[in-house]
């Protein structure tokens, strides 16, 4: 049972109990009507989002794959993921209804008891935030259909499978154009596994919120990915960091669409090349909002860097070579702060 409103969590114990160990999340907080927002998601002055920052008109470029064999469409994905790393992708190969069947499944896990969430959820350690953020999350590791099976509830395991089955065919053909423009003209088997050996997905929700403008949905950070795609639904509220140092740009939702970006793997196998992008999730005071992104990862157990084909036409790396399961331990283990973590494999 929540702790009375009268005293939101003063106790930052009781409240990790009732969030993170009895399963509750931060759906459990809003739902009851929360007049205040605990004193552990106020987020510090200069975290939070300015709306003098926001650029009123600007949006990320929106790229049409319908026509795959136009030449200008791979010259177009290349020039966006070294200018801005964030775009939108619309007539592209995943049908409609699998997107809306997977925001549906998400709708649905979340609706479950919290006890029955808690067997799902992996414990989410807050130590490290100075604050911590208004969502709630599943993370889905994909190995295979088996274990899937085995280990993903039923109420979301399909439409997740789904989504990710039809969404690989987008992967590849993303990853092909933006190996070709950096010359590398063969995905080999050994290639693919390096650039997408190891997927997750999260099931994301965001609980509407007594005092938005005091907290965050998610932290401002870039992604530790190759690439992530995602899908968000009719909401809003996800912002990136515009070419102009502190402007941000609302990413707006689009139906059918999905949102593409440039993650630090693919930055420093790119050796700067591609960029990827800083981004943040904004928290809203009316609605709740979902959004499931698919991370498409090297494995932990590869080294990551220049590719060396870059290195071999004379380029000079400005990366050095990283375990990647080192690189994400050293994500994770501070609270987000930008895109410092590309710092750590710097030469």
């Amino acid at each position: 049972m929540a702790p009375t409103l009268a005293d939101p969590f003063n106790d930052s114990s009781a409240l990790i109990d009732f969030v993170i160990n009895q399963g509750n999340g931060v759906k459990g907080l809003s739902e009851p009507g929360l007049k205040a927002l605990p004193k552990q998601y106020v987020q510090p002055l200069e975290e939070r989002v300015c709306m003098t920052n926001i650029v009123p008109q600007g949006s990320i470029p929106i790229i049409d794959m319908s026509n795959w064999e136009d030449p200008n469409l791979a010259k177009s994905i290349c020039d966006v993921a070294s200018e801005w790393g964030f775009f939108q992708i619309v007539n592209h190969d995943v049908p409609v209804e699998v997107l809306e069947n997977v925001k549906y499944a998400t709708y649905n896990f979340f609706r479950l008891p919290a006890e029955v969430k808690n067997k799902y959820s992996k414990e989410h350690s807050s130590s490290n935030n100075e604050a911590l953020e208004w969502k709630d999350y599943l993370s889905l590791f994909y190995v295979s259909e088996e274990e899937a099976s085995a280990l993903w509830h039923s109420i979301c395991r399909e439409q997740v499978l789904d989504y990710m089955k039809k969404s690989k065919v987008v992967i590849k053909q993303l990853l092909q154009v933006l190996m070709k423009g950096l010359n590398v003209n063969e995905i080999d088997e050994a290639k693919e596994s390096l650039l997408m050996g190891s997927m997750r997905t999260n099931l994301n929700y965001y609980p509407k919120c007594p005092n938005p403008e005091l907290t965050v949905g998610v932290g401002r950070h870039s992604d530790v990915s190759t690439l992530t795609i995602l899908l968000q639904d009719e909401i809003g509220g996800l912002f990136v960091r515009g070419n102009k140092g502190d402007d941000w740009i609302h990413v707006p939702p689009i139906k059918g669409s999905l949102v593409i970006n440039v993650g630090d793997a693919l930055q420093i196998m790119s050796n700067g090349r591609y960029r990827s992008a800083e981004h943040r999730v904004v928290a809203n005071g009316s609605k709740n909002r979902i959004s499931v992104p698919i991370f498409v990862n090297p494995r932990p157990v590869d080294m990551i860097g220049p590719l060396p084909e870059l290195v071999a036409n004379g380029e000079k790396p400005i990366y050095k070579q990283v375990l990647y399961s080192d690189y994400v331990k050293h994500f994770f283990r501070k609270a987000h702060d930008g895109k410092k973590t590309v710092e750590f494999a710097e030469l």
